[in-house]
């Protein structure tokens, strides 16, 4: 059976059997197909629809209808889940905890977002000189890296706290500094592939500088593994920043945040459990959203699932 073919106006003969024929193929985007494994993920899906719903609540805390968290009434003190007008109950001063939990869920993920970001901007930099450049600067930054992370985390954290002095911005400044290595070794080594690969040295032959091809060529990709590492650290900076409070050290009473109040409730643990199982369980709740987004990232960005 013939081809199915007609001629043009310079009698040149077209095959109809072949419609696409010289129509470049259409390029999917990496980013775009990463999102549609993302949501192919119920359980990525169903961490960020929880993380979405908290993230929303704490950003309405003002316009919402909630009784003052630091308003004191002894009159009220302890009240048991269910209370008229205290649907979570009260602490030890009379202080609503629904209150509480919803102003102090934006002072604790507002710190383990921040710390996340400045982490990851001084790591990636230092990362990013490291690798590229090599050398003397390789050498230099490395060691201070492995002298940061010869000290265990918390340890680290607590005595960079105790330098500065107990409060929430120093604790967020102790928390970042000990996530710097953390950036830094991974944006390193992806620095070192790259570099070396044929795109980079044809814009070396081309006259490109060191920042141009640092920041247009590498960092855009290394951005699949910062993301993921970002998504996943989040809820760790999160406990970490609780954590402080919690000794002592972060967030001071009568702040209303989720470390303060675990702090707080846990010499009522036996007469009124609920004081402290609730921070504790809304710390519980973020930081499981957060690592369900971040293990979808890890899946989605990765180019062994493809």
């Amino acid at each position: 059976m013939e081809p199915n073919v007609s001629k043009t106006p310079n009698n040149v003969l077209v095959s109809e059997n072949i419609p696409n024929l010289g129509k470049p193929a259409v390029r999917k985007s990496p980013w775009r197909t990463a999102w549609k494994k993302l949501l192919r993920d119920k359980a990525a899906v169903a961490g960020l629809l929880l993380l979405l719903i908290i993230l929303l609540i704490t950003l309405l805390a003002p316009i919402l209808p909630l009784a003052n968290p630091e308003k004191v009434n002894l009159m009220n003190r302890l009240k048991p889940i269910g209370t008229e007008g205290h649907l979570l109950g009260t602490d030890d001063l009379g202080r609503d905890i629904f209150s509480r939990l919803i102003w102090g869920g934006r002072v604790s993920i507002t710190v383990g977002f921040i710390a996340v970001v400045i982490a990851l901007f001084f790591g990636a930099i230092l990362g990013l000189i490291a690798g590229y450049f090599q050398k003397f600067f390789d050498t230099v930054i490395m060691r201070f890296i492995d002298i940061l992370m010869a000290f265990p985390y918390v340890l680290l954290a607590i005595a960079i706290i105790a330098a500065l002095g107990p409060g929430l911005m120093n604790t967020m400044i102790a928390i970042s500094i000990v996530g710097i290595p953390y950036y830094a070794r991974i944006v390193r080594s992806s620095a070192l592939m790259f570099r070396n690969m044929e795109f980079v040295l044809a814009e070396r032959a081309l006259g490109a500088g060191h920042i141009h091809i640092i920041f247009h060529h590498i960092l855009p990709n290394c951005l699949p593994p910062i993301i993921v590492a970002a998504s996943l650290d989040v809820g760790w900076m999160i406990l970490a920043a609780s954590g402080m409070s919690f000794l002592g050290l972060g967030a001071q009473p009568p702040m209303a945040e989720w470390g303060v109040m675990l702090s707080e409730g846990q010499k009522f643990i036996r007469v009124a459990p609920h004081v402290s199982l609730l921070p504790g369980f809304a710390i519980f709740l973020v930081v499981l959203a957060v690592n369900l987004v971040g293990d979808g990232f890890r899946d989605a960005l990765d180019p062994k699932t493809k």
